[in-house]
């Protein structure tokens, strides 16, 4: 989908790489929403104090209760995993919210970006199933019976698979499908106030499906945790 104005796509054209912007805009706003994520946490972070300050009090608040969400799902075992599926939660959620911004791209709006946190989960997802089994892991694709393996194996491997498709699909379409709309609804309405309503939406938007995929890392993390029966 093209855009009649990318903010940094044209600052990469003033230092001489337009047409690396211009082909790979999901990169440069992954880039910046990174750059922006860890300003924010140096901000919170370089004065700590017993007396928070108002961001470290709302980074508390916004860790904090990812935490706490995470481990009464997982357990206690869970917590070594918070740092990876909170940097999920937040990374995908500030994806999502630059579209709302002018003049900005959503990584999150194309499939190279959904498909790189997909498989990051998928991956980790047996890192973790091996870490806690080792090799006894492999029976968590095979089924409660022997006998049943010819079939239960195949279609674990498909599921498995898919998770992949589901994890990349849903949260491209979705974020794609709210930047057709605000596209065309700008096209017709300029910059009048029609368009304001589905921006508000899609605030909301932004942040049910960054918790829809990190909900879904969560619970394909503790599947692997737990024993196979």
């Amino acid at each position: 989908m093209e855009h009649p104005y990318l903010f940094f796509v044209k600052l990469f054209e003033l230092i001489g790489l337009g047409h690396f912007a211009h082909l790979y805009p999901y990169i440069v706003y992954s880039w910046v929403a990174m750059i922006i994520l860890i300003a924010l946490g140096f901000i919170a972070t370089k004065s700590v104090s017993l007396i928070p300050s108002k961001m470290q009090n709302v980074m508390e608040i916004i860790i904090s209760g990812i935490e706490e969400f995470t481990i009464d799902i997982t357990g206690e075992e869970g917590r070594w995993l918070f740092p990876l599926l909170a940097t999920i939660f937040i990374y995908i959620f500030a994806c999502n919210i630059m579209g709302l911004i002018p003049g900005f791209f959503p990584p999150t709006a194309n499939l190279n970006t959904t498909l790189s946190c997909a498989l990051v989960v998928v991956f980790f997802t047996h890192v973790i199933g091996i870490k806690y089994h080792g090799v006894k892991y492999i029976k968590h694709f095979l089924g409660p019976v022997w006998w049943m393996v010819p079939l239960i194996f195949p279609i674990e491997i498909i599921g498995h698979l898919a998770r992949i498709l589901s994890l990349t699909f849903r949260l491209f379409g979705n974020m794609m499908g709210h930047e057709l709309v605000l596209t065309i609804l700008f096209a017709l309405a300029g910059l009048f106030f029609a368009p304001l309503p589905i921006m508000a939406l899609g605030i909301f938007v932004a942040l049910v499906q960054a918790f829809v995929f990190y909900l879904l890392s969560v619970m394909y993390f503790t599947g692997a945790i737990e024993h196979a029966h």
